[in-house]
């Protein structure tokens, strides 16, 4: 590791070296600094396989995480050690993993479907829809940008989903038009922010230097923005899915059903 630098610091650049996501590089972060915590702020270059195992042993006997949260935090460190530190850590035999329960999927019936979407109006309503009639994951749907939509051939683009692919998915033809209602009132909104000089979307690597303007493109607006509320700092996405959960449980009690539950209308 570089003299002069912090770990943490370090960690992020070998992470963004290898492009990995975002969401792996807060989680891998997230794990280093429990990892310090745990042993009392000492330098991971001072322990070694002994400390790794007695805190993954605690995250499944004491915190009784769920398995793929302990494999989580061992990647974390794994990496840590094997590209920050470059330590390469002897197999880690003595960690007691925590178990993992075999749990049958929550599937929500056509009927049920249909009770969740008469329960949602407006963006809830519009993202519920693509989730099931575009087969999307949620965070796709929250990342969708104008450009995605090919209104006139029925398709939608999924940019950089798992695993780093793109895809080619159907747009359900019974929702094009809330679709292109929903994409005026984005226009109204974004001429808007354009006469008032707000700052645009942002952009992944390096698109902001190759293409300046890009960010304040109308076809890389958001399609489901950020809500601008005083009274709730909460994004437009995330307040759909939280009225999208609230739905399915009232519209199936006793299941433990949210958003992801909604089954694909296509194959």
């Amino acid at each position: 590791m570089p003299e002069g630098r912090g770990l943490f610091e370090v960690a992020r650049e070998k992470i963004r070296t290898r492009h990995l996501a975002f969401r792996t590089e807060q989680a891998y972060l997230h794990w280093m600094r429990r990892y310090v915590i745990f042993h009392d702020c000492r330098h991971p270059r001072d322990m070694g396989a002994a400390e790794v195992e007695a805190f993954l042993t605690h995250l499944a006997v004491e915190a009784k995480v769920a398995a793929s949260t302990q494999n989580q935090a061992l990647q974390a460190l794994l990496f840590l050690y094997r590209q920050v530190l470059d330590v390469d850590l002897p197999w880690l035999e003595n960690v007691t993993r925590a178990s993992r329960p075999r749990r049958l999927p929550v599937v929500l019936s056509t009927a049920e479907v249909r009770s969740v979407l008469a329960q949602l109006d407006g963006t809830c309503w519009l993202m519920a829809n693509l989730l099931y009639g575009s087969g999307l994951r949620l965070m796709e749907a929250h990342r969708l940008r104008i450009k995605d939509l090919v209104l006139e051939r029925g398709e939608l683009i999924v940019r950089d989903a798992k695993g780093g692919r793109d895809r080619v998915t159907v747009l359900p033809a019974a929702i094009i038009g809330p679709i292109r209602e929903h994409l005026a009132k984005l226009f109204d909104r974004f001429r808007r922010q354009r006469k008032l000089r707000e700052p645009g979307v942002s952009l992944p690597t390096a698109i902001a230097r190759k293409y300046p303007n890009a960010a304040t493109d109308w076809d890389g607006s958001g399609y489901f923005p950020r809500a601008r509320s005083v009274r709730m700092c909460i994004p437009a996405c995330r307040l759909a899915t939280i009225n999208m959960k609230r739905s399915c449980n009232e519209s199936s009690p006793g299941r433990r059903a949210q958003s992801e539950d909604l089954p694909p209308a296509i194959p």
